[in-house]
């Protein structure tokens, strides 16, 4: 039996991220989702919205059908 997973090459945040401090971030999403580690991904609100920073994923949790991704913003291209 398969589980269902989808690969991501960016982070959609949708406004519900969490700052752990500094430039830290973690953001839970439903589902189980793979985002590359220590590589740069672009950071939208949105799908459709302007890319708003950079961010390196420094830790990835799966459980329960949710996946925590604790990323580490490196670049802010625009401020909220």
């Amino acid at each position: 039996m398969g589980m269902p997973m989808e690969l991501q090459t960016l982070i959609v945040t949708k406004g519900k991220e969490q700052r752990v401090q500094g430039n830290l971030f973690v953001l839970e999403k439903e589902g189980y989702r793979l985002y590359p580690l220590d590589v740069p991904l672009e950071v939208r609100r949105t799908l459709q919205s302007e890319a708003s920073g950079i961010a390196v994923v420094r830790k990835l949790e799966w459980e329960d059908n949710k996946t925590t991704v604790t990323y580490e913003l490196v670049s802010l291209y625009s401020t909220n």
